[in-house]
């Protein structure tokens, strides 16, 4: 079988040999890695590591690398959006996965081992303020993985025929797909102090999330059907912007990927806090020993 080369105008490459948007070399990469969508959450997550390797900022994208526990591992900030979380998840792959020098996809698979940490608000009234959310599965309303082949391979079909249907789905909208994270990292991560959740990735903070603040929303019904909808014993949790396609694309290509969120605001309930950092700092060290 042919080698698949890529060609420079799909992967650029940049002058030092690292890759386009987040400026990393292959040799600095790890197999585990902490996604966080602030910049400067980098750095917390870093004062857990016993010793720090190397650090790399381009745009918002800002990594540093280093060991936890005899261990490599590596944080790195995606920004906010599923738009970012494309970038981020293809360019990992192809530091993985290409050789840099030839262009050509290695004939041994490497896979990544990633555990987004973030913040989200809940669409349950049970769930409290502080809670940590795992998404066990999650639901893209971003409709990044519309655009690969395979999509529906990875989808749980049935469970989105059920949430459209239930929730009325607007037909001007990207077509929700529902992906499960990966099933080991669930129970390592998650353990039994997690919230096992159903997440929803909007494409967007205020309207696609139905926040209403000057503009009036195309349909001001939508949160309360998606926290009505059931489906066996699954509802939605909660939401926020990257999980779908961070869990849709790791399984395309062949990674391990999970998201787990601090519930920060109830959107049922009205309730929120700006004061979360102190839950934040106890979630990553939760995280960095179970990865």
């Amino acid at each position: 079988m042919d080698k698949k080369v890529i060609a420079p105008s799909e992967l650029i490459i940049n002058p030092d040999g690292s890759v386009f948007h987040l400026h990393l070399l292959p040799e600095q990469l790890t197999d585990r890695i902490i996604l966080v969508g602030d910049p400067a959450r980098v750095n917390m997550v870093a004062s857990f590591f016993d010793a720090k390797t190397f650090e790399v900022t381009s745009r918002e994208f800002h990594t540093i690398g280093g060991v936890y526990r005899g261990k490599p591992i590596m944080c790195l900030s995606h920004g906010i959006g599923p738009d970012n979380i494309d970038i981020v998840i293809n360019e990992l792959d192809a530091l993985a996965n290409v050789d840099f020098s030839t262009r050509e996809v290695k004939p041994e698979h490497r896979t990544l081992h990633m555990v987004r940490i973030g913040t989200s608000g809940a669409l349950q009234p049970e769930l409290k303020l502080g809670t940590p959310v795992i998404a066990e599965k999650a639901i893209g309303f971003d409709g990044v993985l519309n655009y690969y082949a395979g999509r529906n391979d990875v989808a749980d079909l049935d469970m989105e025929h059920a949430f459209c249907d239930a929730v009325g789905w607007n037909p001007l909208w990207a077509k929700p797909y529902i992906v499960n994270a990966d099933e080991h990292l669930v129970e390592k991560i998650g353990g039994t102090d997690m919230v096992r959740g159903n997440t929803i990735s909007a494409v967007g903070f205020y309207g696609p999330q139905g926040r209403e603040l000057r503009l009036p929303l195309a349909n001001p019904d939508l949160n309360r059907r998606i926290e009505a909808f059931r489906y066996g014993d699954r509802k939605v949790t909660n939401y926020e912007m990257e999980s779908a396609p961070l869990q849709g694309l790791s399984r395309l290509m062949g990674h391990k990927a999970v998201t787990v969120c601090s519930i920060i605001a109830n959107r049922v309930r009205t309730e929120a806090t700006p004061n979360y950092k102190t839950a934040i700092h106890d979630l990553i060290g939760t995280v960095l020993d179970r990865i």
